[in-house]
Order: structure tokens, then C-alpha cells, then sequence
């Protein structure tokens, strides 16, 4: 290999502002980069991102817009505080902010931004771009189990203030919202891919997560 897996990624990232018509910003990629190698972080980190540019590699004919979609999951966990609950927002508004001093056109700006708050997963989304970019984040759940269980630990490490009892409560109301869903995967291209595997993977951990006299 001829670099490092974060020289890689500081050169597609300055490929993308490139592509996105910057006029500066290019080889700032380590203020990015020193984000997501926050000691606090176990999953939330580059080797997130690199898995979801990765799955966006693969399904970039699902959109007009695939440098909008990136600059989004470049940016989507970029603020990642597990006492708080905006970090979508504060990583939109950082993304904005940097594209904006990078001479990024205003109207690419809001669009990455919008596309990056898609990912509090709350609702669905309709619009295509942001239905790509949650699908990708959300690849993950249908990974092989030992590798979705080693996830959850990961994630779990991430909020040592929380109490076993209330993450595993409040780790079972985010998936059964999900289970709910008609689908967890908002495209035709991860719904085939990878629906069923998320699943079952929620289920099974769902099971285990049960109190032992509601088994």
C-alpha cells in the first residue's frame, strides 16, 4: 500500500471538495480526521466512515448527486458527544460552516446539511439522496452477528455514564422502532441486500436483551 488508510482518505476528501468547486480547503482534512479520532469514540470513528464510503462506492447509481451524499457521510458523525442529543444538528451545521469557508456554492452547503440530519433516523425520509445516505449508515445491522454484536459492545463503550439497565432499555425502543417500519432500509437496493439480515439481527439481540422473567 502506498499510504495510510487516513491519507487515503484526506485525498478523497480533497477530491470531493474539488468536485464540489472549492476554492480553498483542500489539505484541511486533519481537522476532520482529528474529530473522529476522539478517544471517547469506540465505533463512531474513520473506520465508520470508511465503511460507509465504502458501501456508498457500490450503490452510487442510486443518485444525481453522489458528492453531496459523500460530503454528507464525510461529515454525518463529525460532532459525537453520547451526553447529548444533537449531534446530527451540530455535525450539519459544522459541515455547512466548513463548506461554506471552503467556497462551496450555499446551496451544495445546506444541501449536505439536510442530507447529514436525515441520520437521527427518526422517521423515514422520502427524499432519495437522504434515503441513500440513512441506508448506508445503517448497513451495519446486517452484518455477520459476531460482527453486529461486537458493534453494540463498541457503542457501548461509548456511554460509560449510562447505566447497563437504561442502555439496554433505551437501545431496545430505538430498534423496535425500527422493526415496526414496513422496512429498515428505505431503497429497493439495500431492502434486497440486506433487510432480512437486519432483522434478525435485531430480533436476536432484542431476545437477549430480555429480562429473564419475561423469557
Amino acid at each position: 500500500m502506498s499510504c495510510d488508510p487516513v491519507e487515503k482518505l484526506c485525498h478523497r476528501y480533497d477530491a470531493l471538495l474539488s468536485r464540489l468547486g472549492a476554492a480553498k480547503g483542500i489539505g484541511n482534512f486533519g481537522d476532520l480526521a482529528a474529530r473522529y479520532a476522539e478517544p471517547q469514540r469506540r465505533y463512531h470513528n474513520l473506520d465508520h466512515i470508511v465503511r460507509c464510503l465504502a458501501e456508498l462506492d457500490q450503490a452510487r447509481h442510486l443518485t444525481d448527486s453522489p458528492d453531496e451524499v459523500e460530503a454528507a457521510l464525510f461529515f454525518h458523525d463529525a460532532v459525537y458527544d453520547s451526553k447529548a442529543d444533537d449531534n446530527e444538528e451540530r455535525s450539519a451545521c459544522l459541515a455547512e460552516e466548513v463548506l461554506t469557508a471552503a467556497g462551496v456554492d450555499a446551496s451544495i452547503c445546506g444541501r449536505v446539511a439536510d442530507l447529514i440530519r436525515a441520520t437521527t433516523h427518526r422517521t423515514p425520509p422520502d427524499d432519495p439522496d437522504a434515503m441513500l445516505v440513512v441506508d448506508v449508515d445503517l448497513a451495519g445491522l446486517a452484518d455477520p452477528i459476531d460482527d453486529f454484536l461486537e458493534t453494540g459492545r463498541r457503542i457501548r463503550e461509548e456511554y460509560p455514564h449510562v447505566p447497563d439497565v437504561a442502555f439496554v432499555e433505551g437501545r431496545r425502543e430505538f430498534f423496535r422502532a425500527f422493526l415496526a417500519r414496513k422496512s429498515i432500509y428505505a431503497t429497493k437496493y439495500f431492502r434486497e441486500r440486506l433487510e432480512d439480515a437486519a432483522r434478525e439481527n435485531l430480533r436476536s439481540l432484542m431476545r437477549d436483551d430480555e429480562p429473564e422473567e419475561s423469557r
